[in-house]
């Protein structure tokens, strides 16, 4: 086994957009597992919207990465050390291992995963948290009824995908949207939306709400909140009397760090957004998806079998390298992915 590792750190706190300035590869000696703790060879790691917000020095839900940091993040890969009695060498596993080669973490803190269930990436995807923010979300927050219509944006990404397969299961009408033909193809043909709006073919928000509204005829009465923006605005004032809408996300402003840019600039207004909200009754419910793993085994169970058998499919987005991992995640920030977007680390 080899005594080096590679890892990327935060090389600095990114102004807007992150470049590669704000990243650095380093080199650094293996890790050596302590009492309960695994020593990880990471095969494929995890490249997530919420790892934008822990790159700004803000006040949120978790701790930002510190300046010459590890950049955190998911990852799946085999175990080659253990000082733990629930894992051995050679398992496959889960963890937040971070953007590296290697890693150790608490034992307690990994999940065991079967390669022979499904691909071990599907761990980061559509049997991992994504799936499972789409999966809660919808279910739980949304509440969804039959004969309902279901709007969802980044429609062909790992939470967009599930939510909007999971309408279909049970009987709604889903609306996608989506940035490009191409994916809106892929949400119609492969996902099996009932029809996907490019947003990239609106300049203003407008013209994506009377795009929408065609799509929606009888009004939206879950709009599952992942992007903000201008689909935000095109969606907010379509929603129907008490209608529901769970809120995971606001990728759209992460860039302009901190809450975004001025949502006013977009015709956004506190209060146009609030009036919206108290004359149509609506139920906005932000939620974290951390704070509710102990629905993880309900997830698994509901969704593992409609995958085995076709009822969800999925799509991944794979960069090969490490040091590859900045360009992919910067590209995933401006919806240039095409799916889940994983990197193949070793």
């Amino acid at each position: 086994m080899t005594d080096k590792m590679q890892q990327i750190v935060l090389a600095s706190r990114p102004d807007g957009a992150p470049t590669h300035d704000n990243f650095r590869l380093e080199t650094a000696d293996m890790p050596t597992p302590g009492d309960g703790e695994i020593l990880v060879a990471v095969s494929h790691m995890s490249l997530d919207p919420y790892m934008r917000g822990r790159m700004d020095d803000a006040k949120s839900y978790a701790q930002p990465v510190p300046v010459g940091g590890k950049m955190e993040g998911g990852g799946v890969g085999q175990v080659l050390a253990s000082n733990s009695p629930h894992f051995k060498e050679g398992d496959h596993v889960f963890g937040m291992f971070g953007w590296a080669t290697h890693a150790v973490a608490d034992a307690r803190m990994c999940r065991k995963i079967d390669p022979n269930q499904a691909p071990v990436t599907t761990a980061l995807g559509v049997l991992g948290m994504p799936g499972f923010t789409g999966w809660y979300g919808f279910n739980e927050l949304g509440r969804p009824k039959k004969g309902e219509t279901l709007a969802v944006a980044a429609a062909t990404g790992p939470v967009g995908s599930m939510v909007g397969q999971l309408a279909k299961a049970k009987g709604l009408r889903a609306v996608g949207i989506a940035g490009g033909a191409d994916k809106c193809k892929l949400a119609v043909e492969e996902f099996g939306f009932d029809a996907c709006i490019d947003h990239r073919a609106y300049k203003t928000a407008s013209d994506l709400r009377a795009a929408l509204k065609e799509a929606a005829p009888d009004g939206i009465d879950i709009y599952f909140e992942n992007v903000g923006g201008k689909v935000l605005e095109a969606a907010i004032t379509l929603m129907n009397p008490h209608g529901r809408i769970p809120l995971c996300g606001m990728i759209a402003w992460y860039n302009a760090g901190g809450l975004g840019a001025s949502a006013a600039q977009e015709g956004l207004t506190a209060p146009k957004l609030w009036r919206t909200i108290l004359v149509n009754f609506l139920s906005v419910n932000g939620f974290i998806i951390s704070n509710h793993w102990d629905r993880f085994p309900d997830f698994v169970a509901e969704v593992a079998p409609m995958i085995a058998d076709g009822r969800v499919k999925y799509a991944e987005d794979i960069t090969e390298g490490l040091e590859n991992a900045p360009q992919a995640f910067m590209d995933l920030l401006t919806g240039g992915n095409h799916g889940k977007a994983i990197v193949k680390v070793g």
